[in-house]
């Protein structure tokens, strides 16, 4: 979320901006004046909105007095001159008054992208609909994957993405396209594994009518619709030879040709392709062509699967799940503390898109404030190694060492948010273990029968005995 400063004497005005801008999730704040705003500290925000009028001095003033903080500038003259002068002074751009709210929305989310990428930050991306969403995580290889977008979307080359399925390909090609100079034309996406082979062709390049049986009329190809702009192919290694072959020629010479037509077409397109699956070994098969391959792997990017970025995993979770929260109307929902080991420990063979549907059942099966485990819908996990803890009697909250067996009384609240994995199956166990056979508990837990036994004796969890019959 953004911090913005507005900068603007008229009421009216101030308001209204700080309304839209609040409605687009950046937090905002107000002054009236110069000297309002340096008593606000404007470097410490991520952007400064100033009218170039202000009552004592003008806007520009703010220009150097924030830097490095980026400052736009609102004009109500609308001329050139004016406009000029600001940018010449440091402003990063400038809105004419009365400003349309699409245009203005664009122009900040430009700028705190920018900036974003400058200081090695996560990019935001502009999803369709406005929404904004950010590439969330800072481990190594992440970073690496910032700085090569960056280097690379302002490059006009071919880039071939390659990550396993559900590590935001489709992400990072938003990226790069609106950190190109094509951000201005559209961006068309096209998963080529979910189109049938027999219509791919039609779809990619389109077709004259008649061209083949139900070619009731001429079509547009999804290549010619990105014409200017960026053709994003998921799943290229899905691509059927004859396509591969066309979509070389697209490459080569920017020429197209509709399906029963004999005339070509130039195109200009960016072509950003991705995939799970190794071209190069695909190609040594002859399911992909080589020369293909070549002229598409000019830069590469490289996604690291969840597995391997232990220190995003759960921050990644509690983004996606307060947007679950949200879209199920459960504010206030949260992981619980064996959740989150399950979560960390989890081998993610889906990525972030497994991560995404496990906390949407995770929101929608909590019955408390609290989602565990059970909820989340996972199977058993085999943690990663870790050193043994030192063994140490629970102690009560006097002080006094709680007898073997036994947990400690705590209020609902502190218990649930404590739980370690130990403590997980104490609770579940003693909470259970009236309402559900041996065999229940342990297909519950995940465990076998033998398991369930043997943690029992090493926890001092006695088996809870059914009454006992008289002899008749």
């Amino acid at each position: 979320m953004s911090r913005i400063l507005i900068v603007e004497d008229e009421a009216i005005i101030r308001s209204a901006l700080r309304r839209l801008l609040e409605r687009h999730d950046h937090r905002v704040s107000e002054a009236g004046s110069v000297d309002e705003a340096l008593s606000l500290e404007p470097q410490g925000f991520d952007l400064v909105i100033s009218d170039l009028r202000l009552p004592g001095e003008p806007g520009t003033e703010l220009i150097a007095r924030a830097a490095p903080v980026p400052v736009l500038i609102m004009t109500s003259y609308a001329s050139m001159r004016s406009a000029v002068e600001a940018l010449k002074l440091g402003a990063v751009d400038y809105v004419a008054k009365p400003f349309d709210h699409d245009e203005l929305l664009e122009t900040v989310a430009r700028v705190l992208h920018q900036r974003a990428l400058q200081q090695g930050e996560p990019p935001d991306i502009t999803e369709p609909g406005g929404e904004r969403q950010t590439m969330i995580g800072n481990c190594p290889a992440m970073q690496a994957v910032y700085t090569r977008i960056r280097k690379t979307a302002p490059a006009d080359v071919t880039v071939l993405i390659q990550g396993e399925s559900g590590t935001g390909k489709e992400l990072v090609a938003r990226a790069l396209h609106q950190q190109s100079q094509r951000a201005a034309a559209p961006l068309i996406c096209v998963n080529c594994a979910a189109i049938p082979e027999t219509l791919i062709e039609s779809e990619l390049f389109g077709h004259e009518k008649g061209a083949f049986t139900g070619a009731s009329a001429a079509r547009t190809g999804l290549v010619e619709a990105a014409d200017g702009g960026t053709l994003f192919l998921d799943e290229i290694g899905e691509l059927p030879l004859d396509a591969q072959a066309r979509l070389l020629r697209v490459l080569q010479e920017g020429e197209i040709r509709k399906i029963g037509s004999v005339e070509t077409r130039h195109v200009d397109v960016r072509l950003i392709a991705a995939t799970h699956r190794d071209l190069r070994v695909l190609s040594r098969t002859g399911e992909f062509r080589l020369d293909l391959y070549y002229r598409l792997n000019v830069m590469q990017i490289d996604l690291p699967p969840l597995r391997d970025r232990e220190d995003d995993i759960l921050e990644i979770a509690d983004v996606l799940l307060d947007k679950a929260c949200r879209r199920h109307e459960r504010d206030g929902l949260r992981l619980s503390r064996a959740a989150r080991r399950v979560i960390r420990d989890f081998p993610w063979p889906g990525n972030v898109r497994e991560l995404e549907n496990a906390l949407e059942r995770g929101v929608i099966l909590a019955e408390g404030h609290l989602i565990h485990p059970d909820d989340l819908g996972l199977g058993p996990t085999t943690p990663r190694p870790s050193p043994p803890p030192p063994a140490i009697e629970p102690i009560a909250p006097g002080g006094d060492e709680v007898p073997h067996g036994q947990i400690a009384e705590t209020s609902p609240d502190e218990e649930e948010e404590d739980l370690s994995l130990e403590d997980y199956f104490q609770h579940f166990v003693l909470e259970h273990q009236d309402q559900m056979s041996e065999t229940e508990l342990a297909q519950k837990l995940g465990i076998s029968r033998k398991c369930l036994w043997e943690r029992r004796q090493r926890l001092g969890i006695p088996r809870k005995k059914g009454p006992r019959r008289n002899a008749g």
